[in-house]
């Protein structure tokens, strides 16, 4: 089969790292991919979103098999456009069509479909311009901390968490007021939920269901879980408390009636749900949904997989889910980002990056990289992703770390705490 990934970012890198292994990969293209894709893969000089571009490199290459990265061109619609084209409709695809992708790209549509399956979740309101004195109320009438997301893609910072009820009405001010654009023309708040978070990723057709190994991520700058929020600055799997008993609880009471669900509204869900949830002694709530793969947990959960990620894929495409068999490895995998100097702020491109020959332990994910001539140059917020497997935690971090060790570049910034609240547990 020849097959193209869509996007540019470590997960992108991890899907085709995976997928490359399975015997039936015949050509492998990346759109637009990184140095590190460029490794293993064709990339094609492609914007995610140019769905005419991407249409006729896929028919240039005689492409089998699309898989989609990012939300963006989910959102936007890439399925319908290959769906509504009659030289492309009978290309196989993963990822959801328009409506699908509407539980990651509107909070309010992914709350209301939540309440309306009886999936356990935080409460909410939905609050736009015009009831904001509706929402303003609400804040009152909730305990702090207090939770605004955006309802649209703001780029995974559309999210404010205070305690401060003064700082929570200014900010659902602003955020009515544009300060994420249109994704915040509407703020859903939030009751806030007590518990530890995770993230347990699903493989559906639409009817069957096949549940990957589950993550734990760290989504803030600094070390202890301090500063702001990022695109997630490392990863874990397994999750320790994340048992048999809960992660049955998590079938029964989530992931079930999301699949049954999207049945019910007529929803053709072909692809990956990422399910954001929060242990709450002991009882999974739903804290959001995403349409596709984490980002940094794919570099985790695809080292884990030792069955044939493109099979999975291929059948997932074709509605056949349920004759594939999922094999897990017992290994630990952990991966830790590397980052640029400024970001989550703006940062500076096309700091030249050495060591990267050196990076022997484990696994180095592209994520923010470009190739320049023969060099490697940093090309976004999140750099490069160091993933180790051993057989416990710590042994994978020993890995993630050792690599960082040989990796260089001016102003490379990492967490070195990853896992180590799961250590105590």
């Amino acid at each position: 089969m020849n097959i193209l990934v869509i996007g540019a970012g470590g997960r992108e890198h991890a899907l085709a790292w995976k997928i490359k292994q399975s015997p039936e990969c015949n050509d492998l293209f990346v759109a637009p991919g990184n140095a590190g894709t460029r490794a293993l893969a064709e990339n094609l000089a492609i914007g995610v979103n140019d769905f005419e571009a991407l249409g006729k490199a896929v028919l240039d290459k005689s492409i089998d098999l699309v898989i989609v990265g990012p939300e963006e061109p989910l959102v936007k619609g890439i399925r319908n456009y290959f769906a509504s084209n009659e030289q492309l409709k009978n290309v196989l695809m993963v990822g959801p069509d328009e409506v699908g992708a509407q539980l990651e790209g509107s909070k309010d549509f992914s709350k209301a479909f939540m309440v309306r399956n009886n999936i356990p979740t935080a409460g909410s309101l939905t609050v736009t311009a015009s009831n904001l004195s509706e929402g303003l109320d609400f804040l009152k009438k909730v305990e702090a901390p207090y939770v605004l997301k955006a309802d649209g893609l703001a780029a995974g910072k559309g999210v404010i968490i205070t305690s401060d009820i003064k700082e929570a009405e200014d900010s659902l001010k602003e955020m009515l007021d544009g300060q994420f654009g249109a994704a915040s023309s509407k703020v859903l708040i939030e009751e806030y939920l007590h518990g530890i978070e995770l993230s347990v990723f699903v493989l559906t057709d639409g009817k069957s269901y096949m549940t990957l190994p589950e993550a734990k991520d760290y989504k803030r700058i600094g070390e202890g879980d301090t500063g702001p929020n990022t695109g997630g600055m490392g990863a874990v799997s397994p999750v320790s408390f994340a048992d048999e008993t809960f992660m049955k609880k998590v079938e029964d009471k989530v992931i079930r009636p999301t699949v049954g669900g999207l049945q019910a509204d007529g929803i053709d869900f072909i692809g990956f749900l990422f399910i954001g949830l929060m242990n709450v002694n002991g009882e999974p709530y739903v804290i959001e949904y995403n349409v596709r793969m984490g980002d940094p947990e794919t570099e985790v959960v695809m080292p884990r997989i030792q069955s044939d990620m493109l099979s999975h894929l291929t059948a997932a495409a074709k509605g056949e889910l349920d004759k594939e068999q999922l094999a897990i490895k017992p290994e630990t995998a952990t991966t830790v980002v590397a980052v640029a100097e400024g970001y989550p702020g703006s940062y500076e491109k096309g700091r030249k990056m050495t060591g990267l020959d050196q990076a022997f332990k484990g696994i180095v994910f592209h994520a923010g990289t470009a190739p320049d001539g023969d060099q490697v140059v940093t090309n976004g917020g999140r750099v490069i992703a160091s993933t180790g497997l051993g057989s416990d935690i710590q042994s994978a971090l020993d890995q993630s770390y050792e690599n960082l060790q040989s990796i260089q570049w001016e102003g490379m910034n990492f967490r070195k705490d990853i896992g180590q609240d799961l250590l105590s547990l």
